[in-house]
């Protein structure tokens, strides 16, 4: 089996120049060995999907001990690099963020997705020197693919937005981040400057007015990942099929995917 730190090198290649990562986001262990056995080269879990198969809001409002359970169980069935979206890291305070990510460290996570949300850079900033100095001290490494929400929750004017993100993707670079996450970014011109100014594996959140892969991957990007959205599709399919069977007494919804299934038996036997 390949250790903490072999995996880490894998996900750091995976993200090498001239490479496009395609990550369809689990939120549990099935979901994972399903984009494992789909041909993913690295599993990514959805802080969101994750939340919600475990009964509770989006926004860190998931107990740590659920977020570690179900990593765990992630890491159990699959031998590819795993990388956890930790939201905010589950803490303001640096220390206790660092120390999270050395806990996820030791379960032999290979990287996670830390957030700025609605809060000043200089917070994120601190804490990923924090994650880094933490993983140094002990000897480790983790990719931390930092997140700037500017787009995502218009935290500036529309105009600004662009100069603000490359702002916070060099204050994130400069404090030790590896890879650099700009969800809701959907114009290939704004695409293109954030990757070539910032200059680390950019991120892009698939959505409908992204461009196809194809043309991000040549305007420099090297990571692309779905967010919630795959686990939103398979809640969507599954509540259209129960209504189905309750409104009007018709399984036909049911039948339509469920011959898709893996055989998960076979999979986990």
């Amino acid at each position: 089996m390949a250790s903490q730190k072999d995996r880490v090198a894998q996900f750091r290649d995976a993200h090498a120049k001239g490479r496009i990562l395609v990550l369809p986001n689990a939120w549990d262990a099935a979901s994972a060995r399903m984009a494992q056995d789909a041909g993913a080269k690295a599993i990514a879990t959805s802080s969101a999907a994750v939340a919600w198969c475990h009964g509770y809001a989006d926004g860190e409002t998931m107990p740590r001990d659920v977020v570690m359970t179900a990593t765990r169980e992630v890491l159990r069935v699959v031998n590819l690099p795993v990388t956890v979206d930790s939201e905010a890291g589950y803490s303001a305070d640096p220390a206790k963020v660092a120390d999270h990510v050395m806990a996820l460290i030791d379960l032999g996570v290979a990287g996670i997705n830390i957030e700025d949300g609605t809060d000043e850079p200089g917070l994120l900033v601190a804490k990923i020197a924090a994650i880094k100095s933490a993983a140094k001290t002990k000897g480790a490494d983790i990719f931390v693919n930092a997140r700037a929400d500017v787009y995502l929750k218009n935290l500036v004017p529309d105009e600004a937005k662009l100069a603000e993100m490359i702002r916070r993707g060099v204050l994130y670079r400069d404090a030790g981040a590896d890879g650099f996450f700009a969800p809701a970014v959907t114009q290939m011109k704004d695409i293109r400057d954030i990757a070539s100014a910032v200059d680390l594996p950019v991120n892009i959140l698939i959505m409908r007015a992204v461009p196809p892969l194809a043309e991000m991957k040549a305007a420099g990007v090297r990571r692309v990942s779905t967010g919630a959205l795959v686990g939103r599709a398979a809640y969507g399919k599954a509540v259209k099929a129960i209504k189905m069977l309750m409104d009007e007494g018709k399984p036909d919804a049911i039948f339509e995917t469920s011959g898709d299934c893996p055989d998960f038996n076979k999979a986990f036997g």
